[in-house]
């Protein structure tokens, strides 16, 4: 999921060099932190947070056969 998240954010933003993307696992869940530059971070949001949660909804369609919940949080 974190080489996902991380080819997605690098073809939206301006400063692809700045993307970290860290994963860290739970129990039940896998939490996903997208860091970007400050200039950057309003194409990974988009309007009204559309791209957000597109990027959202791409990982959970890709993590559907693991028995785990996935968070992206961007920040």
């Amino acid at each position: 999921m974190k080489e996902l998240v991380e080819v997605i954010a690098k073809a939206l933003v301006d400063n692809p060099d700045e993307v970290v993307v860290t994963e860290s696992e739970k129990e039940e869940e896998i939490v996903i932190e997208l860091k970007v530059a400050p200039t950057d971070m309003g194409k990974v949001i988009g309007k009204q947070g559309r791209i957000a949660k597109a990027i959202r909804s791409v990982v959970k369609a890709a993590s559907s056969k693991m028995d785990k919940k996935v968070i992206v949080e961007i920040q």
